[in-house]
């Protein structure tokens, strides 16, 4: 909440990137918490859907994430699980205990693909630290494949 106006935004709970100067400059620049690891990326298209993976190495093994979804693009439903996990126009990062950083965020609308087929391999104590742990066992409620679009950042501020 900003005064009376409710603000949708997203935290991430671990930012990784696969090159070291790419998290330094992210860190020393915008006090984020990036960290580096090993990663890589598979899209393949066919004539009716895609084949999408990604996969980055946690204590020498390789964790992944992969989707085959349809080709078809659809505008997101108002009230859907898209709808709230995507249309988000705020970012936030912790900067220490007593202070947050806010971004604002601009981005369209993006549209969708309905995933036929989902395999997620993760260790997500090393991942995200004991905390989340428990995913290890668990379904996923939801699995979401969205097109992205450009995103830029209008401003920062400090928040107390």
């Amino acid at each position: 909440m900003d005064g009376n106006t409710t603000k949708r935004g997203v935290v991430f709970i671990n930012e990784t990137v696969p090159y070291q100067p790419v998290a330094w400059l992210a860190n020393k620049l915008y006090d984020e918490h990036y960290m580096t690891i090993p990663t890589k990326n598979s899209i393949v298209n066919n004539s009716i859907g895609k084949n999408i993976s990604y996969q980055w190495k946690i204590n020498d093994n390789w964790n992944h994430l992969a989707v085959n979804a349809l080709k078809e693009k659809e505008p997101m439903l108002p009230g859907s699980i898209e709808e709230y996990i995507f249309e988000h126009y705020y970012g936030y990062t912790k900067i220490n205990d007593q202070v947050t950083q806010e971004y604002k965020i601009n981005h369209s609308s993006w549209q969708v693909n309905k995933v036929v087929d989902y395999s997620i391999d993760c260790d997500f104590n090393s991942m995200y630290g004991s905390d989340f742990s428990f995913l290890n066992s668990r379904t996923p409620d939801s699995v979401i494949v969205a097109e992205g679009s450009p995103v830029t950042v209008n401003w920062k501020r400090t928040k107390f």
